[in-house]
């Protein structure tokens, strides 16, 4: 039995039609991963900007920190001094919230560990202005670091530096590139890229992030102890990421493995111990003669 006469034209038609369906979806993928890329600081900061919180929390004492970027931007935290500190922290929030969803950590850093403590608001949390971005938020942490150092008369290198999930390649940043007397990090990664091909697979992350915080990259710079607690139930930032950042850390060092903790899980008992014994470990600190 003969084909069809038009059985030539029949296939050419199906494949200008499969490859104009192509080209639509290669399009398609193209806009998507582009509108992806401008709208990045959308898919990686979440604030939550006054007056939503619990702005008078029960269990801790305050004051209210204001200072600015040197861009200018103002900025806000909260500050729990210490009569008898083991030493001074920074506390580099996580990237959803402000500082009030961190209460019941400042209050256990404080009376639990015995620190003085500032958390700040990156700029567009909380009560600080402005909308975050990658290179805001660590210019917001070097402005908090000095009013700390300010306020406490001492060095900036003598500040411990905290860091909690994105606020941990803060934490990171700062040591690595000006010193820290010690730094402690709470469930982290060794590469924002990393994390977010986790969850984005079907964008090409690694290629369009302008945002990439190379914690890994950075933190052979920093000479100094570390603590590093990570969760094995952690679904957010798997613990791999977490390890492969303490593999490029220099020592001393301590990795906390933390049984069945998930990202936002309040941290342990054993951590605030294992924390109180670190700072203990880094010594006193001299206050800088006031001139």
């Amino acid at each position: 039995m003969k084909p069809p006469q038009n059985a030539p034209g029949i296939k050419r038609g199906y494949w200008k039609r499969a490859a104009r369906l192509a080209l639509a979806l290669v399009i398609g993928y193209i806009v998507v991963a582009v509108v992806a890329m401008l709208l990045e600081n959308y898919l990686l900061f979440f604030p939550v900007s006054y007056p939503n919180g619990e702005w008078r929390p029960a269990g801790i004492e305050f004051e209210d920190a204001w200072f600015q970027a040197d861009d200018g931007t103002k900025l806000h935290g909260w500050y729990l001094p210490h009569p008898n500190p083991r030493a001074t922290l920074l506390f580099c929030h996580g990237n959803g919230g402000n500082v009030t969803h961190r209460a019941m950590a400042l209050e256990a850093l404080h009376k639990s560990a015995g620190a003085s403590v500032l958390i700040f608001d990156y700029r567009g949390y909380g009560r600080s202005e402005g909308k975050p971005s990658g290179a805001g938020i660590l210019a917001d942490a070097r402005a908090a670091r000095a009013w700390l150092a300010e306020r406490e008369n001492i060095d900036e290198t003598d500040i411990v530096l905290l860091g909690e999930s994105i606020g941990g390649a803060v934490a990171v940043d700062l040591a690595a590139r000006d010193g820290a007397r010690g730094l402690v990090l709470e469930s982290t990664f060794d590469e924002l890229t990393e994390v977010a091909a986790q969850h984005y697979p079907w964008l090409p992350v690694r290629w369009l992030m302008r945002t990439r915080f190379d914690s890994a990259g950075l933190i052979g710079q920093y000479r100094g102890p570390l603590l590093q607690a990570h969760g094995d139930a952690d679904t957010l930032v798997p613990i791999r990421y977490g390890r492969r950042l303490f593999e490029a850390a220099n020592g001393p060092k301590r990795f906390l493995l933390l049984p069945g903790h998930d990202h936002n899980h309040f941290m342990p008992r054993e951590y605030y111990q294992a924390l109180a014994s670190f700072l203990d470990e880094l010594g006193p600190v001299g206050r800088v003669p006031r001139t």
